[in-house]
């Protein structure tokens, strides 16, 4: 009898976009094609962004244009997560400083709560999110109504954005300028904290979600703070290497190549007297070495070795980075 597929065992993906669904303005190989093949294994899909600037219905038609499945719900932003925050903390009708877009400022609408531009307007919260447009006037909007003791939430800490001339300042970088004048530190909605996918899995009416991402600092960190399994896709950012020296709280349930092997049976890791063995492939740790016997090129042995050194270093709060030994295999 065949083994179930690594799918399977969820009701749904929570899947990360830039890095795993497209790279730039193209998606990536099998990428659309393995999405477009969850709803015939009956589990439900989500995306979760910390694009604040963009509204869940323009970011579901760019998805749309590239042959991915995406209905306008499926896609939940910073903003609807930051959104739903407030409303959970705030009578309706409170007013609400936006530092941020006007795709932000509906979300607030949306759950019953007041929009406003002004401390004159006596709001009781500030939330941020980036858009081009924020000058300093806005941010010291936001500094007088937060050094006067209102809740503060931002979309998400983003502090680069890639554009098409280099990387600019993100969200960050404008909440850490709040920051510095008034002391304060926001609650953060987005990646890497929990309610953007706490938010989404209950949108989907998922008790049993897999989030997927390329990232370990947002997307895997987050997906785990949130209590999720968390699967890292060798599409994007983060490396074989780079996964085999994160640190505890950023590391992945399981490793795969691309978004199709979430159809394939994921293979056991074994560890017997201090080896551990993915398949055909076996990783030690002796000290400040892993050492290897497999093939470079295939991701069985880094799924051993990440198995080996995670055991070694359980806790790791920084990155660690072993000397790897590759035996012949």
């Amino acid at each position: 009898m065949p083994s179930a597929s690594l799918i399977s065992m969820f009701d749904a993906l929570l899947s990360d976009l830039d890095g795993v669904v497209y790279a730039g303005p193209h998606a990536i190989p099998g990428a659309v094609e393995a999405l477009g093949k969850l709803e015939g294994e009956g589990l439900r899909l989500g995306y979760v962004t910390n694009n604040a600037s963009r509204t869940p219905a323009q970011v579901a038609a760019h998805l749309r244009e590239l042959g991915a499945p995406a209905e306008d719900q499926q896609v939940v932003s910073s903003s609807q997560a930051a959104a739903e925050l407030l409303s959970g903390m705030l009578p309706a009708g409170s007013r609400v400083l936006v530092t941020g877009s006007r795709a932000l400022a509906h979300e607030l609408e949306l759950v019953g709560l007041i929009p406003v531009h002004s401390a004159l307007e006596h709001p009781v919260a500030v939330v941020q999110g980036f858009n081009p447009e924020i000058a300093w006037k806005d941010l010291a909007e936001a500094s007088y109504v937060v050094a006067g003791g209102a809740l503060w939430v931002a979309t998400n800490t983003d502090m680069s954005i890639p554009q098409a001339r280099g990387i600019a300042p993100g969200n960050g970088t404008l909440v850490a300028a709040v920051a510095s004048a008034t002391g304060q530190k926001p609650l953060v909605a987005g990646k890497p904290e929990a309610p953007l996918f706490h938010a989404a899995a209950k949108r989907l009416g998922s008790e049993r979600p897999l989030v997927v991402g390329d990232r370990l600092d947002t997307d895997i960190l987050g997906g785990n703070r949130a209590g999720f399994a968390t699967v890292a896709v060798l599409t994007g950012v983060d490396t074989r290497e780079s996964i085999l020296a994160a640190r505890a709280e950023e590391r992945p349930g399981y490793l795969i190549n691309t978004l199709s092997e979430l159809y394939e049976p994921y293979p056991e890791v074994d560890g017997r007297d201090g080896t551990y063995h993915c398949r055909g492939s076996r990783a030690r740790v002796d000290g400040n070495t892993v050492t290897i016997s497999g093939d470079r090129a295939d991701v069985d042995s880094w799924r051993a070795a990440c198995a080996a050194w995670w055991a070694a270093n359980p806790g790791a709060t920084t990155a660690m980075v072993p000397d790897l030994e590759w035996l012949d295999h």
